[in-house]
């Protein structure tokens, strides 16, 4: 990618940032794997810390989906960026389909750092925080 154009950097991480999203909900952990450079990390708050291709793929076989989950990303700013990494921030709400319908889960925000690799955007380091539950 040669002079992109903020436009062009948001809308390839918004793109990695789905495709992540819908493979992690849809139990495709090889598609999961492929949004990551090959020494990716994912550093999920409470969950661990997971560096390189076998790590993370045994790390997202561990958690498929055994009931109809949704990430939904929004909010998504591109913080910083050039033709080849790009830092961005997306809030992230998390819901589980249970016996009584759909409930949040989990509430926090993604901080990315992605290199454009092979003709696409690639997490470098997802980093994911989450909201405590008030307790009140």
């Amino acid at each position: 990618m040669n002079d992109a154009t903020y436009a062009d950097v948001v809308e390839g991480v918004r793109a990695t940032i789905a495709a992540y999203a819908q493979a992690l909900d849809d139990g495709r952990t090889d598609d999961v794997v492929a949004t990551f450079c090959s020494d990716g990390v994912s550093e999920i708050a409470g969950m661990g810390t997971y560096e390189g291709q076998d790590a993370l793929r045994e790390a997202y076989a561990n958690w498929m989906p055994k009931r109809p989950q949704r990430h939904l990303v929004l909010n998504t700013h591109v913080t910083e960026w050039n033709d080849h990494e790009a830092e961005a921030v997306s809030d992230v709400i998390f819901l589980l389909q249970g016996d009584a319908g759909w409930a949040i889960q989990l509430v926090g925000r993604y901080h990315d750092s992605l290199h454009h690799d092979d003709g696409t955007w690639r997490f470098h380091r997802r980093a994911a925080e989450f909201v405590p539950r008030h307790a009140g």
